[in-house]
C-alpha cells in the first residue's frame, strides 16, 4: 500500500506526516476552547510557534470558526465540534485527509454546510477519503467511489460511471411483494417499458443508490 509515494509499513512515520484524520467520534478536549484544542495539536506536531498561531488563524477562518475561537468545545453544537476537528486535521497541512462518517448525526442544514466545506477542500487541491452510510453523500461529494459488501470490494468508479453501467434511466413500479425495477439505456426505452405496464410506474434517472441496492442485493439500512 502507497500513500503519496509513500510505502506502507515501511514509511510509516512519514505517512503520519503527510496524513490528515477526522474520526466519527468527537475526541477534542472539552475543557479547551476550539483556539486552544488546535493551540495544543500543534504543539504535539511540533509547528514552530509563528507558523503555528498563523495557520491556526487561517484555519478558524477557513471553517468557518473565528468568532468562536474563544469558546469551549463543550458548548459548541455538533456541527461546530465536526468543523474544529477538521481544521485540527488540516493543521500540518497533509496532503490526504480521511474523514469517517464526517456527518453523522448531524441535522440536513448543518450536513450541508459540512459538504459545502468538503468540496471546498477538494477543489484546494487535498485529497480527501470519506466513509459514509449516506448514499446521497456519497454521490454529491465524491469524484470516485467504492463500494463494499460484507468487507468485500464490488465496485470503484464515478457516480455517473456507475449509474451509466446499471441504465442511465429506471422504471419503478409497486407490487404486493414490494418495489420492482428496470433500468434502461435512455428515456425512450423506458417509457416504451413503462407502456406495457398496467399499474402506476414512475420513471426518473438512476442513482447511486440504485447502483448499491443492485450490487448489494439488498436495500439500504442506516
Amino acid at each position: 500500500l502507497k500513500i503519496h509515494g509513500w510505502q506502507l509499513p515501511q514509511d510509516e512515520q512519514k505517512v503520519k506526516q503527510i496524513i490528515g484524520i477526522v474520526p466519527q467520534h468527537f475526541n477534542l478536549d472539552a475543557d479547551l476552547t476550539a483556539q486552544e484544542n488546535l493551540e495544543l495539536h500543534g504543539r504535539l506536531q511540533h509547528i514552530p510557534r509563528k507558523q503555528r498561531s498563523q495557520r491556526i488563524f487561517e484555519l478558524l477562518e477557513y471553517v468557518e470558526l473565528t468568532e468562536r475561537a474563544k469558546d469551549k468545545v463543550q458548548n459548541l453544537s455538533g456541527g461546530f465540534k465536526r468543523r474544529l476537528m477538521i481544521a485540527r486535521a488540516l493543521l500540518h497541512e497533509p496532503k490526504v485527509l480521511f474523514l469517517d462518517e464526517p456527518t453523522v448525526g448531524l441535522d440536513p442544514q448543518v450536513r450541508r454546510r459540512l459538504w459545502d466545506l468538503i468540496r471546498r477542500m477538494a477543489n484546494d487541491k487535498l485529497t480527501v477519503m470519506l466513509t459514509t452510510h449516506y448514499i446521497e453523500e456519497a454521490e454529491f461529494l465524491c469524484g470516485r467511489v467504492a463500494i463494499l459488501d460484507k468487507g468485500r470490494l464490488i465496485a470503484l468508479d464515478s457516480p455517473a460511471e456507475l449509474c451509466e453501467r446499471l441504465g442511465v434511466y429506471v422504471v419503478e413500479w409497486s407490487i404486493d411483494e414490494g418495489r420492482q425495477t428496470e433500468f434502461f439505456r435512455n428515456r425512450e426505452e423506458a417509457a416504451a417499458f413503462a407502456g406495457t405496464l398496467t399499474m402506476t410506474t414512475t420513471i426518473r434517472r438512476t442513482n447511486l443508490e440504485d447502483v448499491f441496492v443492485e450490487l448489494t442485493g439488498r436495500k439500504v439500512v442506516d
